[in-house]
């Protein structure tokens, strides 16, 4: 379909918004077997979560996830040890997903079929999804927002919102049509310089924090997305905007709804590692997030964080943490790993907060490739030692907390 678009002549801009829905149409038509009937999923009252966007590749590339010794699916260990939300990303064409492995490479990770895979399984144990929009081919956080290829074209920014509304409908249109809808919505990955600016070409109409009016408009055409959908399902999906480290939460979120009135929003999310983020120490988190709360009005919770049980290493890949200093009282062990979490987790539980979900804790060794190694940078920091055996920090999701 995609070739005969770029044969017609069209102009430009026409031109990109075809490609762009023809792409979303050939990643959302992508489906698996059809979906059994899911478990009733319910609210709960804290949300204990887990990131496992990278999990289906690591499966197909030999990761073996045990629990007390028995091999297991990760999605039931994760179930059984207290989990109650598991986080997917989502990115537009991630081509480069499959080419990594050249020839080798038979399908592509974090794309529409792989994420529907992933909440069909997280669903069938019960457990509620959170769907992590970025709105590119690729990863996105505070230093890269980049436009996804089938819209560079673009140079109105009514249609680059009418871009992010048809397709973010169209992938949770077809969830819904399948008993998929996820509880919760992130418009946005981590989107403290705003979206889809970063490498962007002459006159397109860059959505950053600093055009807070281009920003706003796209935040809202995702957000009326999401709520157009949810009228339409059984599901009454939330929605979460998303910034990275907890000193830029109150002036981006004053900002963006302040300025920008961006407001249709119902949880405030923020990503806290506590050895990048060192400016914020961990028994301020319950005193910012009830500041927040009060503030904004908004529901907040932890969507990103993590912490190593070890500074060794089980492949190749260099590791991303253990060359920091452990936190005092803290140290790099399963038992320490766990009371960072319990500790984490009380103070957002203190603050009033609604959640924290650990980001990537079943990343371990395997022959999956990225864009920068085989294996794992994170092995280091998952909730699996060397052998793929579930380690105590699980533990804090079934802790007593005050």
């Amino acid at each position: 379909m995609l070739k005969k678009l770029l044969k017609t002549g069209l102009p430009k801009l026409a031109l990109a918004v075809a490609i762009s829905f023809a792409v979303g149409l050939t990643a959302c038509s992508d489906e698996d077997t059809p979906t059994p009937d899911q478990p009733e999923t319910s609210t709960p009252d804290f949300y204990f979560g887990a990131d496992l966007s990278y999990v289906n590749q690591i499966l197909d590339h030999g990761g073996v996830y045990k629990d007390k010794g028995q091999v297991q699916s990760p999605y039931k260990i994760f179930k059984d040890r207290g989990a109650n939300l598991i986080r997917f990303r989502l990115w537009h064409n991630p081509t480069w997903t499959q080419e990594v492995y050249g020839s080798a490479g038979t399908q592509q990770y974090n794309n529409y079929a792989d994420v529907e895979k992933g909440i069909r399984l997280a669903k069938q144990q019960g457990m509620s999804v959170l769907l992590d929009f970025h709105y590119s081919d690729t990863w996105t956080d505070p230093g890269q927002q980049n436009i996804p290829a089938a819209w560079l074209q673009i140079k109105d920014i009514a249609v680059l919102r009418d871009s992010v509304y048809n397709y973010t409908r169209k992938v949770l249109t077809n969830l819904n049509s399948q008993g998929l809808m996820p509880e919760l919505v992130q418009v946005g990955n981590e989107t403290n310089g705003g979206m889809l600016y970063t490498s962007a070409p002459a006159g397109f109409p860059a959505a950053s924090i600093d055009n807070i009016s281009r920003l706003a408009d796209v935040l809202n055409g995702g957000i009326k997305a999401v709520r157009d959908v949810a009228a339409t399902s059984s599901v009454k999906t939330k929605i979460l905007l998303h910034v990275a480290d907890p000193r830029n939460v109150d002036y981006w979120f004053n900002r963006v709804m302040n300025v920008g009135q961006v407001t249709d929003f119902d949880m405030i999310g923020f990503s806290y590692y506590p050895l990048w983020h060192p400016t914020v120490k961990l028994p301020e988190i319950s005193n910012n997030v009830a500041a927040w709360k009060s503030k904004f009005r908004k529901d907040v919770m932890v969507l990103e964080t993590a912490y190593p049980w070890t500074t060794q290493w089980n492949d190749n890949y260099n590791n991303q943490f253990g060359g920091e200093p452990p936190l005092q009282g803290y140290p790099y062990t399963p038992q320490g790993q766990l009371d960072f979490m319990k500790a984490l987790t009380q103070e957002v539980k203190d603050g009033g907060g609604i959640g924290v979900a650990y980001w990537e804790p079943a990343w371990i060794t395997s022959n999956l490739k990225d864009l920068w190694g085989t294996g794992s940078s994170w092995e280091n920091a998952t909730f699996f030692d060397f052998n793929g055996n579930a380690l105590i920090t699980m533990d804090y999701m079934t802790a007593t907390y005050q």
